[in-house]
């Protein structure tokens, strides 16, 4: 097994085919939800921003933050993990 093998976990081929699948994958949700790279770091821009400025007040908002990541990270996960399984 290569250091290069190793360090990805599986094939160079077949790891730039899960990126990619994985990339249409999410392209396409956050083109749905009219999304873009920007707002991302927007809001957590924001959100660091209502800290400041709300003190702990905020943190309770962090709740709704984590629930809103987890409905992106949580299918992507699950896809990363289909596409890896092995029969």
């Amino acid at each position: 097994m290569s250091a290069l093998t190793k360090f990805l976990g599986d094939s160079p081929l077949r790891v730039i085919i899960k990126l990619l699948i994985v990339s249409l994958i999410v392209g396409f949700v956050m083109s749905a939800f009219n999304w873009s790279p920007w707002d991302i770091f927007d809001a957590l821009r924001d959100t660091v921003m209502h800290l400041w400025n709300m003190g702990f007040e905020a943190l309770g908002r962090f709740a709704t933050y984590i629930l809103l990541g987890a409905a992106v990270v949580i299918p992507a996960f699950i896809i990363l993990r289909l596409l890896s399984y092995r029969r």
